[in-house]
C-alpha cells in the first residue's frame, strides 16, 4: 500500500501542521495554514467563461439569482412550477423516480430531465437547470445499468486505473439517461465501522483515498480544458462529504468529529486536494459536525479553508435539508448556511419556503449581495462547464449506452479484484473441475444482498435479479462456471440436496442498508437466517465449506469462520456475480480466470469492539492461491456484551419490542400474543375501557428522518373498530387516526403509514423522541399489531387531523 501513499502529497499536510497538531482549535475556527494549499485548475475560471457569466448575471433579477441557489427533489416539484420559482437545480433522491416510477428506464429519465430543462428555459434569464443524482456504485438508481462493487470493495482492489475506468462508465450511463451531475465520489475515511455508511468509504488508508479521488474525478468529468465544455458523455462530480463524515464519535451517522485540526487534515482531508486539483466541479457539505459545529454552518471550513486555502472554484452544495439542523434554522429558512459559504441549498421538499425566505433575507441585507453573487457565479461556472449555457445547451441523451457489454466487463473485473481471501485451509479453493457443488445460504441467489443499499432504492431492500437482466446472482454465476468445468451444481437457499456435495459454497452476510438503518452498536455479525446451523449440518456430513461473506464492513464472525474451510470477504459486489465465479471456480484445465488480488481496505476485527485497536488482520492483508497459510482456530470472545441490536427506527418487530424500547400498557388494555402470519408473531390489544398503550425508551434523534420522507408504519389488523377519536402520538405530538382506522378492512392484515412530517406539524420534537408510539382509544377497540417501524412509503400519504 506504500505506493498509494507516495501517489499524493498528503504527507505534506502533516508536516505543515506539525506545530499546530499539539493544539485543539476552537470549534468553528482554526488555522488555515494547517491545510494543504492547493487550487482548482486555472482553466475552471477561464476568462472567456467568466465574461459570459458576468454578462448573464447583469441581466438577472435578484429573484432569478436566488432561484439558482435552490435545489428541489423531483417528488416535490413539477416542471410547470419553474415558471414562478426559477430554481437552478433539480435532484432525484434515493427513493425517487420519474413520474413516481422507481424502475423507469433511461428513456423515461431523459424525458423527465428534458421537461424540467425546457421549463427552466422559458422564464427570466432562461438558464437551464442542473440535474443531480446519487450514482453511488454505477448509475445505481437505474434498472439495467452497470452496477459496480460498493466503494469498500473497490478499496480492496487497490487499482486507481480501474477506478478511473469505472468513472468513465458511470458518466457514460448517467449522461446517457439525460443526467449531468452525480453526488460522487465519497471521500470519507471511516474510523469507526459501526457507522452505517462505512461501505461508502474506499478505505481507512488515506493513500488509497488520495489516489482514488483524482482518478474517479477524472473518469467522471474528463480534463478541464480552456473554455471547452465537458464532453457529452461526461458529468460533473461531487467530492463529499466535507468534512470528517467518517470520523464521528461512535460511528454515529451525522454525529460529531471531536478531533484536533491536525487530525482533521491528515486523515479526513486526504482526498480533497487531489479532487480539487483534478477539477472536481462540486463539493458537498457534510451532515456531521466538527467539534460541535455543523459543517453546513461552518464558515471557517466552507469559506476560509475550502474556498480560500484550498482554492476550490466550483460550487458547494448542501445535503438533504442539512441546513435545517443548524441552530436557529428550519428546512424552509436558513440564512446562516448561505452566509457560511453554501452556494446551492438542497431543499428537496422544502424548496418553496426556502426560496421565499432566502429572497426575503437577500432583500433585507441579512444575506449580503456579494455572497449571493459569489454563489450564483459558482453555480453558473459549473453549468458553463457542462455546456448548459451554450446555444443550444449541450444535450446528454443516449440510452443505448446503458449496460453495454464493455461496461459489464469492467464491473466483472472490479468484482474479481475486490474479493479478499482470508482463509483457505486445505486448499479447498479453487473449486476443482468436475466437482459436485452446493450453493446455499440467504445470499446464494439474492441480488439485493450482493448489491446492498443505494441500488434502485435508497435502502436497496427490494432489489431483485429482474432489475438487472444482464447481471447474475453469485449462486447462478458460480453454478454456470461449475457446470462449464464439467461439474454439477445445485442452488438451494436452505441447503437441501438429493446428493452429498463435495463442496458447499454458503453465501451469507448483512442485509441491505444505507444511512440510519446501517448504524450498529458493535462489530459482531448477527446471523439471522440459520447460517450457523446450516454450516454445522453440512460440516457434520463431511462436506467442505466455503463461506462467501457479503458485508459493508469487516465484522467479527469467528464461529462461522472457524466452521469454514475457506472464507472470502466479498463485500457488496453488485450485479456481476460472474466476477466471483472467475476467482472461485477452476476451469476445465484446472486454471482459474483470476487469482485473488484483493487486500483488506480496513483492518479485520479480532473481537466485536469498535474502533478496532487490535486487529485480527491489518489493512493490506489477503491470501492468494500461492499462499500456504493455515488459519488456526480463532477466539470467539467478543470482548463486549452483545445486546440485541438497538434500533432507532423499529419499535415492534414480529410482535416483540426490541431493546432499548419497552412496552407500557394501561390496566384498561388487555394484551396477548397471537398468530397473524406466523406463530405468535403479533400482539393483540383490547380496550376494556378508555386507556392507552405506549412504547418508550431513551430519547433518540430523528430530525433527519422527518425531512427524508419517513413515516411511522403500523402493520396490523383491526379486530374491532370503534367510533370517536383514536389518538396516535409520536415524539410528543398527537394525531387523530380514528377516521383512517375505520376505513381499514376489519379482520384482515392492513398497513397504515403516517408521515413524520405530520407529527412535526402537530408540534413533535424529533430531536428527542422518547415515545415513538402511544395509542389512546375508547372502550371497545381491538387491534393486532405485528410491526411498528419507520419506513419510506411512496407517495407519502396525507396527514390525519391533529387531535383535539
Amino acid at each position: 500500500m506504500a505506493t498509494f501513499k507516495a501517489a499524493w502529497r498528503i504527507g505534506l499536510a502533516v508536516l505543515i501542521s506539525a506545530e499546530a497538531g499539539a493544539q485543539t482549535p476552537a470549534a468553528a475556527t482554526g488555522n488555515p495554514a494547517t491545510w494543504l494549499a492547493t487550487h482548482s485548475p486555472a482553466a475552471l475560471s477561464d476568462p472567456a467563461i467568466e465574461a459570459r457569466i458576468t454578462a448573464l448575471m447583469q441581466r438577472m433579477t435578484l429573484r432569478e439569482k436566488i432561484g439558482q441557489m435552490i435545489q428541489a427533489d423531483i417528488t416535490a416539484i413539477k416542471p410547470g412550477q419553474l415558471k414562478h420559482y426559477p430554481l437552478g437545480s433539480i435532484l432525484a433522491g434515493g427513493n425517487g423516480g420519474p413520474y413516481g416510477n422507481e424502475r423507469a428506464d433511461a428513456a423515461t429519465w431523459v424525458k423527465l430531465v428534458g421537461e424540467f430543462r425546457a421549463a427552466s428555459q422559458k422564464t427570466g434569464a432562461r438558464i437551464p437547470i442542473l440535474f443531480g443524482i446519487d450514482a453511488v456504485h454505477g448509475h445505481s438508481n437505474l434498472p439495467g445499468a452497470t452496477i459496480f462493487p460498493h466503494n469498500i470493495g473497490l478499496g480492496a482492489a487497490h487499482d486507481p486505473d480501474l477506478i478511473r475506468r469505472i468513472g468513465v462508465v458511470t458518466a457514460a450511463e448517467l449522461s446517457g439517461s439525460g443526467i449531468d451531475w452525480t453526488f460522487a465520489p465519497t471521500l470519507a475515511v471511516p474510523q469507526d465501522l459501526r457507522w452505517g455508511r462505512s461501505y461508502e468509504g474506499f478505505s481507512a488508508d488515506t493513500g488509497i483515498i488520495a489516489a482514488y479521488a483524482g482518478a474517479l474525478t477524472m473518469g467522471l468529468q474528463g480534463p478541464i480544458n480552456g473554455a471547452t465544455p465537458l464532453a457529452a458523455d461526461k458529468v460533473a462530480a461531487t467530492a463529499k462529504h466535507f468534512i470528517a463524515d467518517g470520523g464521528t464519535l461512535g460511528g454515529k451517522d451525522q454525529g460529531d468529529a471531536a478531533i484536533g485540526e491536525a487530525d482533521l487534515v491528515a486523515t479526513h482531508a486526504a482526498g480533497y486536494a487531489p479532487a480539487i486539483e483534478t477539477g472536481v466541479l462540486a463539493v458537498m457539505a457534510s451532515f456531521s459536525s466538527w467539534n460541535g459545529v455543523k459543517a453546513h454552518g461552518n464558515r471557517y471550513l466552507l469559506t476560509d479553508v475550502l474556498k480560500g486555502r484550498m482554492g476550490f472554484a466550483g460550487l458547494v452544495v448542501g445535503d438533504w435539508n442539512g441546513h435545517g439542523q443548524l441552530p436557529g434554522c428550519t428546512p424552509t429558512d436558513c440564512a446562516p448556511t448561505i452566509n457560511a459559504g453554501l452556494d446551492l441549498v438542497m431543499a428537496p421538499d422544502s424548496w418553496k419556503g426556502m426560496f421565499d425566505s432566502t429572497l426575503r433575507h437577500a432583500r433585507d441585507g441579512t444575506i449580503p449581495l456579494a455572497r449571493i453573487d459569489d454563489a450564483v457565479r459558482r453555480i453558473l461556472r459549473v453549468k458553463a462547464r457542462l455546456g448548459l449555457l451554450d446555444t443550444p445547451p449541450l444535450l446528454r441523451a443516449a440510452p443505448a449506452r446503458i449496460g453495454t457489454a464493455d461496461h459489464l466487463a469492467i464491473a466483472r473485473e472490479a468484482v474479481a479484484k475486490s474479493l479478499v481471501l482470508l482463509k483457505n485451509n486445505g486448499g479447498v479453493l479453487p473449486i476443482r473441475p468436475g466437482a459436485r457443488v452446493l450453493i446455499a445460504g440467504p445470499g446464494a441467489d439474492d441480488m439485493a444482498m450482493q448489491s446492498g443499499g443505494w441500488t434502485v432504492t435508497w435502502q436497496g431492500t427490494d432489489t431483485t435479479a429482474a432489475d438487472f437482466p444482464k447481471g447474475q446472482t453469485i449462486g447462478r454465476a458460480v453454478a454456470d462456471a461449475v457446470r462449464a468445468a464439467g461439474g454439477d451444481a445445485v442452488i438451494a437457499r436452505d441447503g437441501a440436496s438429493d446428493t452429498r456435495p463435495d463442496v458447499a459454497i454458503i453465501v451469507y452476510g448483512e442485509q441491505p442498508y444505507a444511512e440510519f438503518q446501517g448504524d450498529v452498536p458493535d462489530l459482531a455479525f448477527r446471523a439471522l437466517a440459520g447460517e450457523a446451523a446450516l454450516i454445522a449440518r453440512l460440516k457434520a456430513e463431511g462436506v467442505k465449506i466455503v463461506s462467501v461473506f457479503l458485508s459493508g464492513r469487516p465484522l467479527f464472525v469467528p464461529q462461522l469462520m472457524n466452521a469454514s474451510d475457506a472464507f472470502v470477504a466479498a463485500w457488496l459486489p453488485g450485479s456481476q456475480g460472474q466476477g466471483v465465479a472467475d476467482v472461485l471456480v477452476a476451469q476445465r484445465d484446472g486454471t482459474v480466470a483470476r487469482d485473488f488480488t484483493g487486500r483488506l481496505p480496513f483492518a479485520w476485527p479480532a473481537d466485536a469492539r469498535s474502533p478496532i485497536t487490535t486487529p485480527l488482520w491489518p489493512i493490506g492483508h489477503g491470501l492468494d492461491y500461492r499462499s500456504s497459510v493455515t488459519v488456526a482456530a480463532l477466539s470467539e470472545d467478543p470482548k463486549v456484551d452483545l445486546a440485541a441490536l438497538a434500533s432507532e427506527d423499529s419499535y415492534m418487530v414480529r410482535g416483540k419490542v426490541p431493546s432499548p424500547w419497552r412496552l407500557g400498557i394501561d390496566s384498561a388494555v388487555v394484551a396477548r400474543a397471537v398468530d397473524l402470519s406466523a406463530q405468535e408473531d403479533a400482539r393483540q390489544f383490547r380496550w376494556t375501557a378508555a386507556g392507552a398503550i405506549a412504547i418508550d425508551g431513551p430519547p433518540v434523534g430523528l430530525s433527519r428522518q422527518a425531512t427524508g420522507g419517513f413515516a411511522l408504519q403500523l402493520d396490523w389488523r383491526i379486530d374491532a373498530p370503534v367510533a370517536g377519536p383514536i389518538r396516535l402520538s409520536f415524539g410528543g405530538a398527537t394525531l387523530d387516526i380514528g377516521g383512517l382506522v375505520r376505513g381499514l378492512p376489519v379482520g384482515e392484515p392492513a398497513r397504515l403509514a403516517i408521515p413524520l412530517a405530520c407529527f412535526v406539524a402537530a408540534g413533535a420534537d424529533l430531536a428527542h423522541v422518547g415515545t415513538p408510539l402511544r395509542l389512546q382509544a375508547p372502550r371497545g377497540l381491538a387491534v393486532t399489531l405485528r410491526t411498528a417501524r419507520l419506513s419510506q412509503p411512496l407517495p407519502l400519504p396525507a396527514c390525519p387531523p391533529i387531535a383535539k
